[in-house]
């Protein structure tokens, strides 16, 4: 089989299975593309996800592409936000505004090429359309495909991944004529995972969740044979629309975000998938079912064709005309095993030449007359779609092959496409990852074994410091019970540093080590994905409740108990690093251990390297719920040395009750990475760099951004006693009285937890009061629009019990009259933003609702605003937030 396809040549003698010998003029299209975007100059240096994630002038402008250059950015910048827009290549011409895109007969249908066999292959076989000029849009294919050839593997991941929440098709194969080869890309899809219903035919249904380049699925595949005058991408996303509701997953002409014809785009292909919910009215397929959809004519993109054939359980080939050439062509697959149905337009077409063709590849392809659809425009549309859904649902039925991306991508690899995956430094990552989480069977046992200086030994230290620290503030400490603590703390740091690091520890600390930025990323995803794999279980929930769930716990609760099982992530393996650091640290200080032996000082320079490069580190310890102090100031001066000059900061702080949407408000603002949708995901404060564009840094008043996320923190108990209540307001206090602005998400107007209270109640009195907003998110009905952002409403009736339980803990007789004259509570001073629900539909085929994406932009142009009108807290250097940690 493989050697067939190496021998089908065209009528020239051309190789078809060589792609690179493309003509010199088309070569040089994608060249003259990169320089129309202004993408040139990141061919050779790569454009990375810390430069598209900058805070710049435009951060703060919902301004409107005027130039094609303007128009990656602009693409970056909505699909960040997760806004169904991002695919619109509609320019706004302020310098021509009386250019008018020219209307041309090539752009009548989105799938139709035409040119003349005979014609000299040398020739451009391309020239029926030009290259867009400034004042015709880009073609959004195009712009999708020059923009991913311009960007670092860790960019493209990014644009995967929100194109995934924005349920927009994926590219699967990236063509690259220019470079004579193409990609799998199968590492910009690594991170997406998905949640579906899963239903075995015997026992109960539950919710599955799992990474879609593992899970295996039957796959379809849509390709065009020549020319057709049916739409694919219409097509499919008519079979991927449940009931009256059209989703748009593949782009195709008529949503008029980009009407020019493609230009360096066919041969890209795209895939997208059906995932069940569990509802009867919505569930198309039973199971998960992948899509894949080839732009461009098979005959001249085989290379890519060819693995289709390989991967697909059914291939449906639209078409207009069958003739020699294309049964030569389809005559070479006969070993197939794949089932093939064509669709024709056979008035467009040569009807007898068709049905003579046809009838000879019957027997070729093990086809019937089933396995031919007509579709002319007389067609009644849904019911054409229904025998689709028939068609692949009787394919469902029967045993079929099913794939993963991985599967994919072996077969792509076998048949001579590219893999992304396949970089030295990827691959030396992986095998790291894997020395390292083969050895974990069991989590907790893990943990135990280990990561020694964790559990009970870190809990203990905890306390005593805390206790410790209490001290600090009192008006005549005993000496004697100072001393006391000392020991105690002292005995435990030197128990702690009597271990060394365990093997997979070591081996960690060698994978964030390496010299090679890349390799070290690489290494940090990887074990973010292994260790995905081989926690425990998580615990399943329906996705419509994944933002909404809380942990459930009373007033007195043992302050050292977890909330909810922590999965084993990477912040164990830096809470380890941490614990070295601080027992050595402790030692030092006390004069136990002497400087010059020191083993671990080199550690917050590596986490430093860390937060540069993007992942966020935990401020505050989600299982001792304590801050690792020495730990978290070494790092910070790291952290400084490292910044040099640029060194100003505004810490931008969330927080509120668990599962109202804050980690995803902050990713949707800034493009970070805060853990999401996990019930039992990390619980501790995490802190992610922002690094503001030089340009824009004196506007701004700061070099970066410091942004902390309060994860699973703050509980939202309305208890106002016990242990539990007193450690929540404690932590509220710190992370308020870090930060220059603060946005305090709730679920109800009303549902201002205790803790938070209780912290602007302390802060009221020392003068040290963020800027702060708050967000109220519609979790529940996302078809309720809820009210207009910035809408003034009282947050708080009077002060009520929940009030006096605040100011009572505070032993303050005018307690109750300083929280009702706190600002928030004055419905003119109140900053209150209505934010619209998440999802525009019913999880899991639901995208983001563009009325939250141009939400959260709204906030997000606020906070920016607000920081550089100085309405923040006072900006401070890393120095100065290193002694503010050190007080609070």
């Amino acid at each position: 089989m493989e050697g067939d396809d190496c021998e089908f040549r065209y009528g020239d003698g051309t190789n078809e299975a060589q792609d690179n010998d493309f003509p010199a003029v088309e070569r040089s299209r994608l060249q003259e593309m990169l320089s129309l975007l202004g993408l040139e100059t990141y061919q050779v240096q790569k454009l990375s996800l810390q430069d598209s994630l900058q805070i710049s002038f435009d951060s703060m402008k919902n301004w409107a592409p005027q130039v094609p250059k303007d128009l990656p950015w602009n693409f970056l910048r909505k699909l960040q936000a997760l806004n169904a827009d991002a695919r619109n290549t509609t320019m706004v011409l302020d310098v021509l505004p009386d250019a008018r895109p020219v209307e041309k007969e090539s752009q009548m249908e989105e799938e139709i090429i035409y040119w003349d066999p005979a014609d000299d292959l040398a020739a451009d076989i391309y020239s029926f359309s030009e290259l867009p000029t400034p004042d015709t849009p880009v073609n959004p294919l195009d712009l999708l495909c020059a923009l991913l050839l311009s960007s670092g593997s860790f960019l493209q991941q990014e644009i995967a991944l929100k194109m995934a929440l924005c349920q927009f098709a994926l590219p699967l194969v990236l063509p690259d004529s220019e470079n004579h080869y193409h990609t799998f890309l199968l590492w910009a899809m690594r991170g997406i995972v998905r949640t579906w219903w899963s239903q075995p035919p015997r026992g109960m249904g539950s919710f599955r969740e799992d990474s879609v380049v593992l899970s295996r699925a039957p796959a379809f595949a849509f390709v065009r044979m020549d020319v057709s005058s049916n739409s694919k991408s219409q097509l499919l996303n008519a079979v991927l629309s449940p009931g009256h509701r059209q989703w748009d997953c593949f782009w195709h002409r008529d949503l008029n975000l980009g009407t020019n014809a493609r230009e360096i785009s066919d041969g890209l292909v795209e895939i997208s998938w059906f995932f069940p919910s569990g509802r009867e009215d919505l569930d198309i397929f039973p199971e998960p079912v992948a899509f894949l959809n080839l732009r461009g004519d098979i005959g001249s993109h085989w290379l890519q064709f060819k693995p289709l054939t390989e991967i697909s359980s059914a291939v449906f080939i639209l078409t207009d005309n069958i003739s020699k050439k294309e049964y030569k062509l389809l005559y070479s697959m006969k070993e197939s095993t794949t089932k093939y149905y064509f669709i024709l337009s056979p008035y467009r077409g040569k009807r007898n030449t068709n049905l003579r063709f046809l009838n000879k590849l019957i027997p070729v392809l093990k086809i019937d007359h089933s396995h031919v659809l007509v579709k002319v425009s007389s067609t009644d549309s849904d019911s054409f779609v229904k025998r689709i859904r028939a068609i692949v649902g009787n394919v469902l039925r029967a045993p079929c092959r099913r794939v993963s991306v991985e599967d994919m991508a072996h077969a792509a690899r076998k048949l001579g496409l590219k893999v992304d995956e396949d970089c030295e430094e990827c691959q030396k990552a992986k095998d790291r990852m894997e020395r390292i989480t083969r050895k974990i069977k069991d989590s907790d046992a893990y943990r135990r074994d280990e990561l020694r200086l964790q559990g009970d030994p870190w809990r203990k230290a905890a306390q005593v410091e805390k206790e410790f620290c209490q001290l600090q503030w009192a008006v005549d400490p005993p000496e004697k019970h100072r001393a006391e603590l000392r020991r105690r703390l002292l005995e435990l740091r030197m128990q702690q540093n009597g271990h060394d690091p365990s093997s997979g520890v070591q081996e960690f600390i060698s994978g964030i080590s390496s010299p090679s930025l890349s390799e070290k990323q690489y290494f940090l995803r990887w074990m973010e994905w292994g260790l995905a794999r081989v926690a425990q279980p998580r615990l399943r929930q329906p996705p419509e409740t994944l933002l909404t769930l809380r942990p459930k716990h009373g007033g007195t609760t043992d302050v050292g108990e977890p909330l909810w099982p922590e999965p084993l992530g990477v912040e164990h393996f830096l809470r380890e690093m941490g614990q070295f650091y601080e027992a050595e640290s402790c030692l030092v200080e006390a004069g136990r251990l002497p400087a010059g032996q020191r083993r671990f000082a080199h550690f917050p320079g590596l986490a430093s390297e860390l937060l540069l490069t993007g992942l966020p580190l935990e401020l505050i310890d989600g299982s001792t719920l304590s801050m690792p102090v020495r730990w978290v100031t070494g790092l910070l001066k790291e952290l400084h040395v490292r910044l040099e000059r640029r060194s100003r900061l505004v810490v931008l702080s969330t927080v509120g009750v668990p599962g109202t949407g804050k980690s995803t408000l902050l990713n949707t603002m800034f493009g970070l990475r805060f853990a999401t949708g996990k019930s039992c995901g990390p619980r501790g404060a995490f802190m992610q760099l922002i690094t503001v564009a030089e340009g824009f840094s004196q506007d701004l008043g700061c070099d970066h951004i410091l942004v902390i996320d309060s994860g699973g923190l703050i509980g939202g108990a309305l208890t106002s006693a016990g242990d539990r209540f007193e450690l929540e307001a404690s932590l509220a206090t710190l992370l308020l009285g870090l930060s220059n602005v603060t946005v305090i998400s709730l679920a109800e107007t009303k549902d201002i937890p205790a803790a938070i209270l209780h912290a602007f109640l302390r802060l009221e009195k020392t003068g040290h009061m963020p800027n702060y907003q708050f967000v109220y998110q519609n979790l529940h009905d996302v078809s309720v629009p809820g009210p207009r952002p910035r809408d003034k409403r009282q947050l708080l009736d009077p002060p009520g019990d929940l009030s006096r339980a605040a100011a009572q803990m505070e032993k303050q007789g005018d307690g109750f009259r300083a929280l009702a004259g706190l600002a928030f509570c004055d419905p003119e001073k109140q900053h209150i933003w209505h934010i619209p629900g998440l999802w525009h539909g019913a999880p899991p085929m639901a995208a983001v609702s563009l009325a939250y994406s141009e939400a959260i932009f709204e906030l997000k142009r606020c906070l920016l605003e607000n920081i550089r009108n100085g309405l923040s807290n006072q900006n401070k250097n890393i120095q100065q937030l290193i002694e503010l940690v050190r007080r609070l």
